[in-house]
């Protein structure tokens, strides 16, 4: 069997910048410490903190005053901020930065009167997080059917954003929609989804026709993982959605010669290396790395770990 390893695969900036915050939290504040939601949509990662520690929450008002908070690289809306404040916590703002971009986006075309047609997915926390900006300013747009069915009043000004973890090309047919149906719609000033996102998914595109079988290490609740196994399956490949080697079934790869493996945006490299030593062990696989893409993106921890730092 021959593994193909596509590059750009797993964490990016966002991630990396998170999860680097964390540490830091960890090691500047101990615990308890809590993190609003998942620090990122990663089993694993999530797991790993959990087991030093640290405790995950879906409501602010689960942390008890004066404790240590980190927000989660998908944001958060400013409702949950001014929460956090009336329980006097210290917060530390782990926000992707290419998020903070979607929300002062939506900040400024509300602020400029406009209705903002949002794409993205109904009950992600980033997609939460962007709509709290503006609640009144906002609607959801999921698919093109909802974007042809939308109804707007005739005088509106219209403009849209979109999550940062879409399948681009289903991101563009939505927004053609848009355009034909309200022609003087205003975008974002540079496109909404991240760099990483798009290079993840452009590698996909590239390597898929190598490929028999195609297997993307993410979890479940990941968006831009859920996108690179449904762009491989709309090419014409089985893919695979999997949090690990443990969930591989002999049965998908009887009949491959080549497999292709990449990994989400919040995927761990080591869950990537556990599955080719998997593929090794038992297809005597020989692995090759392709190279779509090279990356060299980092954002700086946020400004309250910084400024701790700084203090000593």
């Amino acid at each position: 069997m021959k593994v193909i390893l596509a590059n750009p695969r797993g964490f990016c900036a966002g991630v990396n910048m998170a999860i680097e915050s964390l540490e830091q939290a960890l090691i500047q504040f101990g615990t308890p410490l809590f993190v609003y939601h998942e620090i990122v949509h990663n089993l694993h990662v999530v797991e790993r903190f959990s087991k030093r520690g640290v405790t995950f929450v879906n409501r602010v008002e689960e942390i008890p005053h004066g404790a240590t908070v980190l927000y989660s690289a998908h944001g958060v809306s400013p409702l949950i901020r001014q929460t956090s404040n009336g329980r006097n916590l210290r917060a530390i703002d782990a926000t992707c930065p290419l998020v903070t971009k979607v929300h002062n986006e939506a900040v400024r075309f509300a602020r400029e009167g406009f209705t903002i047609i949002l794409i993205g997915h109904e009950g992600h926390d980033e997609v939460l997080g962007t709509m709290g900006e503006a609640p009144n300013n906002i609607v959801l747009v999921q698919d093109v059917a909802e974007a042809q069915a939308l109804e707007l009043p005739k005088d509106a000004k219209v403009a849209y954003l979109t999550q940062t973890t879409l399948s681009v090309d289903e991101a563009e047919a939505i927004i053609q929609v848009l355009k034909s149906r309200f022609p003087s719609i205003a975008g974002p000033s540079k496109e909404d989804i991240c760099y990483a996102t798009q290079n993840r998914q452009e590698a996909v595109k590239e390597l898929v026709p190598l490929a028999d079988v195609v297997l993307v290490l993410g979890s479940q609740n990941s968006s831009n993982s859920k996108r690179l196994a449904e762009l491989a399956q709309s090419l014409g490949k089985p893919a695979y959605l999997i949090d690990s080697c443990g969930e591989i079934q002999h049965a998908w790869l009887d009949q491959a010669q080549t497999v292709l493996i990449t990994a989400g945006a919040s995927a761990p490299e080591d869950v990537v290396e556990e599955c080719v030593a998997w593929l090794k062990n038992n297809y005597q696989a020989v692995v090759e790395n392709k190279v779509v893409r090279e990356e060299h993106v980092h954002f700086p921890l946020p400004r309250e770990l910084r400024l701790v730092n700084q203090k000593k």
